[in-house]
């Protein structure tokens, strides 16, 4: 097994509701969604943004599109009309999910290296 980013897995983007940050989470290549699924749960994310996310975390599938969608609550300290928050529009998160580090098998993380910073490397095609 080898540690990655899901940097190389895949890319996200996230908003804001109110006070909750929603992240997507698509993966680059359809074989790696059974992987974001296994590792990247709601419990794994809040540990990830702790001391951040103040309520809990929800996960949605999209299995037809490959990616996952968190609803962090309580991460925008009232939301962007009432924050002082720098990013109180949560336009971040998909960014420091990003860096989260989840175990790959090794054959995984030699296809995908890279990958992240340029999509595509490593799978045979010039997107």
């Amino acid at each position: 097994m080898a540690e990655v980013p899901l940097l190389e897995l895949a890319h996200a983007r996230s908003g804001d509701k109110g006070d909750t940050a929603n992240v997507g989470l698509m993966v680059y290549d359809e074989r790696d969604y059974p992987i974001i699924l296994k590792m990247v749960t709601p419990d794994r994310v809040k540990e990830h943004f702790k001391g951040l996310v103040q309520g809990p975390v929800e996960r949605f599938r999209l299995d037809n599109l490959h990616a996952v969608n968190f609803l962090l609550h309580g991460a925008l300290d009232g939301g962007g009309t009432v924050s002082l928050m720098t990013d109180a529009q949560g336009k971040v998160f998909s960014t420091a999910l990003l860096r989260m580090r989840i175990e790959v098998p090794d054959e995984v993380a030699e296809r995908v290296r890279g990958r992240g910073r340029h999509p595509g490397a490593g799978t045979g095609d010039s997107r």
